[in-house]
């Protein structure tokens, strides 16, 4: 099978990769690394995904570049775009609509176009961050869409184009991703942020009071639900959650990471970011009746994993790989 990755060089998309030539697929990734929140370390990763064999490696920014050449395949697992609630007010608003709703539209024209027996299927990455946050249930993915951030929004849209693609004629299915974790998590991230700041000695950044809770999921788990997501045959259009099925406030998850390091860590406490939910929280009934998917990593047990990728990758700093 041929499979093009777009976010390549990302956290989500390289570990894809890795998946997808590990079981012997073809794999055209695509990536702008130059456009990453952290361009560096994105450079690095691109050229760690560009060496690995059944790869092949190309750049292009899917706002602007033709993509003919990218949509010739058989599916499209679509994981580009400009993450992050914080970083998208402000300015951050008009990147985040060029490089998710912008890209987003584009690619899915031009996949529109191939002739109606050569289009690929879609899988197209959505966030939790489109429900707001959780009440007294995990989100179901019929539950009404309440984005409190431009991010937020400029997801909520590239679901509606997702929708608009499947209605003429294109297989689509909408991916929403909760609080993914693990090794080559992106410097912006509360885990890396964390667990960073705790081997340096120096206080923990957290936003608030610690007590917003996350469906904390495990990349590996979202990357088996990622490529169930593109094997199994599913009713165009649909939406899935990819999330872990328990929230866990952030000042336990806190607890469970100085306990693993061994250490007694400092907080300290930042301006709540605007826009951020409360608690994100997973049904994921339709992840099991479907892709027959649920989470299997524990947070401690997936702590574990991406603390052991930062120490792993102090000991040998040139090998970083984070996107």
């Amino acid at each position: 099978m041929r499979v093009v990755v777009t976010g390549a060089a990302g956290f989500i998309g390289s570990h894809v990769v890795d998946a997808l030539s590990g079981a012997g697929h073809e794999v055209l990734a695509v990536d702008a690394p130059g456009r990453s929140l952290a361009p560096d370390v994105a450079r690095r990763t691109w050229a760690e995904v560009a060496a690995r064999p059944g790869v092949v490696a190309a750049e292009a920014d899917l706002a602007v570049d033709e993509l003919n050449a990218v949509v010739a395949a058989d599916v499209v697992v679509h994981l580009a775009g400009r993450p992050g609630v914080r970083d998208s007010w402000g300015a951050g608003e008009a990147i985040a609509e060029r490089d998710n709703v912008r890209a987003t539209r584009r690619l899915l024209a031009a996949c529109l176009e191939r002739p109606a027996g050569q289009r690929p299927k879609v899988v197209v990455a959505s966030s939790s961050s489109v429900y707001g946050s959780a009440g007294r249930r995990p989100n179901r993915e019929d539950d009404r869409l309440s984005p409190a951030s431009p991010y937020a929004a400029s997801k909520v849209e590239v679901e509606r184009l997702t929708g608009l693609a499947a209605g003429g004629g294109l297989r689509t299915v909408l991916l929403r991703y909760f609080s993914v974790y693990g090794p080559r998590q992106r410097p912006d991230m509360a885990f890396h942020r964390f667990v960073e700041a705790a081997l340096d000695g120096r206080p923990l950044p957290v936003f608030g009071d610690g007590r917003n809770s996350r469906s904390f999921t495990h990349v590996r788990d979202v990357v088996a639900a990622t490529l169930a997501a593109a094997a199994e045959d599913l009713p165009p259009g649909i939406a899935v959650n990819i999330g872990h099925s328990e929230h866990v406030a952030v000042r336990d998850a806190i607890a469970m990471l100085t306990d693993a390091l061994g250490v007694q860590a400092e907080i300290q406490r930042e301006t709540p970011v605007a826009g951020d939910a409360a608690r994100t929280w997973a049904d994921t009934g339709r992840a099991r009746d479907m892709l027959g998917w649920t989470a299997t990593a524990d947070l401690a047990e997936g702590l574990a994993d991406q603390i052991a990728w930062h120490r792993g990758r102090r000991a040998v700093p040139e090998e970083v790989g984070v996107g």
